[in-house]
């Protein structure tokens, strides 16, 4: 890099209005494509509920019942696969105006399903809608946050997944509560599912309010707009701050070559994209949706009745909720780096117990209260750590040009190894049993811990641009 950009370079990590507070207008925008991740959240925690009935009424076998539920990460790796090029060309916010229509289709055609391929044509659908969503919120979120909060406003993402499990555990508990077996059986897994097109509506309404990002504005000739959306993002911004952020916008973007697959490959880029992607697959790889799709099987077999399970999942879900809130109010304090380790390690120990609380049979009632216990705190880590740090870490660590894409690739390997594992998880328990299965998810959580030791460098306080020039010197 000549001289002049060098000096250029120092002028933007000195950006003032990077400095100041986000407006109440800033927060309400962080909110609603935050919303995106409830319609992620609300399947995870719909199919939870509704497996139970749909496996009684369709017979399903073990290897059925993961395809079932692994058709939505097989949908997402559809849509993740895609996403990156369209949100390059077209903008992030009509991106997720589509992914909103597909999630509104496959609810109706979940509540209406006749047979299973039906069903999993319609979950293939949502998965697409998922995918799509889970690449560009946290990326979008990220280009419009002030550095100093960005982790924070990304975690909200996060907080709206858990958010939409824990209404949809809710609801799935009060059907099944409120109502005979048979009458769930015929009628109750149909509303669960039907209903996903509400959370669909009312994300589709909302980006109508959000703007599209500053930095693909500029990217694509439009910078006029930008100035007017800064604005309204910052307490008391002056124009010659506004002016500022926007020209460093554009040098961060003069600097790179027209965004294509190849530069994805080029030097520092290549390496971390690498940790991106395996950032994606760890987060998997910790069981984490292992636990949230089977959460009421898992109860169930530890001793509790269905109604009882469902309601320990509503319980489980509250503590995602807090401590993903936990997890925002630390992440710009502490670093994404330290929340990271602390959570990995502490994965691998609760897996680890849960190994052998599942040796015991026949199960106490001591030991089914400490399966809901280790479940939850397994839940507590993850949220402290891999559970929004894995796309805070993803939404940040790519230039502009070719962040959408990058996006695509990490999400597509994150959504891979979901369905990996929810296609895994009720073979595993059924051929190697629980104890063994829970045992490996352990395994990984220590070597998750190893490969953020050595392979993660911290990004907190440091904006998108600063980010963008250790990379390439990488």
């Amino acid at each position: 890099m000549n001289s002049q950009n060098s000096e250029t370079q120092e002028e933007i990590k000195n950006i003032s209005l990077q400095k100041r507070k986000a407006t109440s207008y800033a927060i309400m925008i962080v909110i609603a494509i935050a919303f995106g991740g409830f319609l992620f959240g609300y399947d995870q925690g719909v199919i939870a509920g509704a497996l139970p009935f749909i496996g009684q009424v369709f017979h399903l076998t073990p290897s059925m019942t993961g395809f079932v539920s692994g058709a939505v990460p097989l949908g997402a790796m559809m849509g993740c696969a895609f996403v990156g090029i369209l949100a390059d060309k077209f903008g992030r916010r009509p991106v997720l105006v589509v992914a909103s229509i597909l999630f509104m289709i496959s609810g109706v055609m979940s509540g209406l399903t006749i047979s299973v391929e039906m069903l999993i044509i319609a979950r293939l659908i949502g998965g697409m809608a998922v995918g799509m969503a889970s690449t560009i919120v946290p990326l979008l979120i990220a280009e419009f946050a002030p550095q100093k909060i960005r982790g924070a406003m990304v975690g909200g993402y996060q907080l709206a997944i858990v958010i939409g499990m824990f209404a949809t555990y809710l609801i799935n508990y009060a059907i099944a509560s409120t109502h005979t077996q048979t009458w769930g059986e015929h009628t109750g897994w149909r509303i669960m599912l039907f209903m996903a097109m509400v959370p669909g509506v009312i994300f589709f309404i909302l980006m109508f309010i959000v703007p599209e990002s500053p930095r693909f504005l500029i990217k694509v000739g439009k910078g006029e707009k930008v100035p007017g959306i800064l604005k309204k993002f910052y307490v008391g911004a002056t124009n010659s701050e506004v002016a500022d952020e926007v020209e460093s916008i554009k040098v961060s973007i003069a600097d790179e070559s027209k965004g294509s697959y190849k530069q994805l490959f080029a030097k520092g880029v290549r390496v971390t994209l690498l940790i991106a992607v395996l950032m994606g697959i760890f987060q998997q790889l910790s069981g984490v949706n292992a636990i949230n799709y089977y959460a009421p099987t898992i109860f169930k077999d530890a001793g509790l009745g269905t109604n009882a399970a469902l309601f320990q999942s509503v319980f489980i879900a509250l503590v995602k909720v807090i401590f993903v809130v936990v997890f925002m109010v630390l992440v710009d304090r502490l670093g994404r780096k330290r929340l990271l380790l602390i959570g990995s390690v502490g994965m691998g120990v609760v897996m680890g117990l849960l190994s052998w609380a599942f040796t015991h049979n026949p199960m106490t009632v001591a030991m089914d209260i400490f399966i809901i216990a280790m479940v939850a705190m397994f839940m507590v880590f993850f949220e402290i750590g891999m559970g929004a740090g894995t796309w805070v870490l993803i939404s940040e660590l790519f230039p502009t040009q070719i962040r959408a894409r990058a996006a695509s690739i990490a999400s597509f390997a994150l959504w891979a190894a979901t369905y990996a594992v929810t296609q895994a998880f009720p073979i595993m328990v059924a051929n190697l049993g629980a104890v063994a299965t829970f045992a490996v998810f352990s395994i990984f959580g220590f070597g998750m811990f190893i490969f953020i030791k050595f392979a993660i460098r911290e990004t907190n306080g440091k904006s998108l641009e600063e980010i963008q020039e250790e990379v390439e010197s990488r």
